[in-house]
């Protein structure tokens, strides 16, 4: 499972969409998610649904990727649709059994709010599976530099939500490598109840812990022995700029809104 997280990883591809500024695709998946809300019934994924398959296949990516990467969410999926689907209000009662009561607007709101985390996952991972973490953070660090006449530190914030996007995949990976040698040590991760399982965890937390903690004295040494300073008076190598085709981006998110908007109204 932890091999199944996408989110901070690249996928190196030549596509239009790799080639976006990376400001326009930070905007268009704040939009995006944005926009996931705004739809009010089930029906009404339906477009968000062809904007994401025309944007993975635009960028290069895989279905199979795509749908990884709401494959670490199934539990939280399964609890979402489990909740809602009995224990959601509703007069249209489907069936019942003791105290078990399953409704139609249950059963409507169940699929709404688990296909809303769904999309919301795969807007996102389309945009770290398509931007290099450096030209991300310069995409952050263009999009609150206005912030800097209030003395916002823009670049330091840029750069360590980065880091962390960054290292999401890092652990993840250092995790499954620990959780294999654990249990070649006779380590036990999947049997027992909860509270058995969740004992089972520390002889991986400890260590992941301390992997983490080294990563990061090791990356700290490395921009210190580079003189970073921070952001004052740094200089760019890639100058950002917006063209026709991040227009092309925009307006396709503009039109999604119409359609969604039209949707989450008439339909």
């Amino acid at each position: 499972m932890l091999r199944d997280i996408t989110l901070g990883q690249y996928y190196p591809v030549p596509s239009p969409v790799h080639r976006l500024d990376p400001r326009v695709k930070i905007l268009l998946t704040f939009a995006f998610i944005v926009g996931v809300f705004f739809v009010g019934s089930p029906l009404g994924y339906v477009p968000i649904a062809l904007y994401i398959l025309f944007a993975s296949h635009l960028a290069g990516l895989p279905l199979k990727m795509m749908l990884r990467s709401i494959k670490p969410l199934r539990i939280l999926l399964i609890f979402t649709f489990v909740l809602n689907l009995f224990f959601g209000s509703g007069e249209t009662q489907i069936f019942k059994l003791g105290f078990i009561r399953v409704t139609q607007e249950g059963l409507l709101n169940a699929v709404h709010f688990s296909l809303r985390l769904i999309f919301l996952v795969m807007g996102s991972s389309i945009m770290t599976l398509t931007t290099p973490p450096v030209t991300l953070t310069d995409g952050l660090e263009s999009l609150v530099s206005p912030l800097k006449v209030v003395k916002f530190p823009a670049h330091e914030m840029a750069m360590m939500m980065t880091i962390a996007l960054r290292f999401i995949p890092t652990l993840a990976e250092e995790a499954d490598k620990i959780m294999k040698a654990q249990t070649a040590r006779g380590a036990d991760f999947s049997s027992g109840n909860l509270r058995q399982r969740a004992k089972s965890l520390i002889p991986l937390l400890v260590p992941l812990f301390v992997s983490a903690f080294r990563r990061a004295g090791d990356l700290a040494m490395a921009m210190e022995s580079r003189c970073y300073r921070g952001g004052e008076g740094r200089t760019r190598l890639h100058i950002l700029k917006a063209g026709r085709r991040d227009l092309v981006a925009v307006l396709s998110m503009v039109l999604l809104y119409a359609v969604v908007l039209v949707m989450a109204r008439y339909v």
